[in-house]
């Protein structure tokens, strides 16, 4: 079976002042985003759809079940590494404006202080079994985040690297499950459905 794993589109920027975890919902830029993916993929024999329940990652996901009309299976195990974090700074918006803060993100684990990674991976791995597991021989989507796409094919390659892959907003990263318990991947952060955008 195939399955496509797909970033959520850019959400708005949010800070919250209360401490309570920031879930943006997406910005005019990621919904456009989300409707790109939504055609593109919309020929595509899409079976199920599986989605975090946060915000960016539903509603990026209910763009292409209205494409494709396919109900929505909501994962709690699909949520972000940093689904407590009170707030969502796209990365590229973070860099071009504090690009020290930026560093200590990206590049020293900021983004992951406080995470159990190999437990987060460990969780993401069973949602994502789970959905290969109910549809044999199907095709899958799953709308999620960055650190899930990371986890799952870290999983399949072997690399420890919590963040080694940049997913782009939308992309689509195919991945093949066999039956006999073989997984591979067939493309990462696939993006042309952005050309021109």
């Amino acid at each position: 079976m195939e399955l496509l794993l797909i970033r959520h589109a850019l959400p708005e920027r949010i800070e919250t002042q209360d401490g309570s975890p920031a879930d943006p919902p997406l910005s005019a830029i990621g919904r456009s985003q989300a409707e790109r993916m939504a055609r593109w993929l919309a020929a595509e024999k899409i079976g199920a759809i599986y989605a975090s329940p946060m915000r960016r990652a539903r509603e990026t996901a209910e763009a292409l079940a209205g494409a494709i009309g396919v109900q929505i299976a909501f994962d709690p195990a699909l949520v972000e590494m940093d689904h407590l974090s009170a707030a969502y700074v796209p990365l590229e918006q973070l860099k071009s404006e504090d690009y020290p803060r930026w560093q200590e993100m990206v590049q020293r684990g900021g983004l992951y202080a406080g995470v159990d990674l190999i437990a987060f991976r460990k969780n993401v791995v069973a949602a994502v079994e789970r959905a290969v597991a109910a549809n044999p021989g199907g095709r899958v989507a799953i709308v999620c985040h960055g650190g899930v796409i990371n986890a799952w094919a870290g999983h399949v390659l072997g690399i420890a690297d919590p963040f080694f892959l940049d997913a782009a907003y939308t992309s689509i990263s195919r991945f093949l499950a066999a039956a006999t318990g073989e997984r591979s991947v067939r493309s990462l952060n696939e993006t042309a459905h952005l050309r021109g955008a």
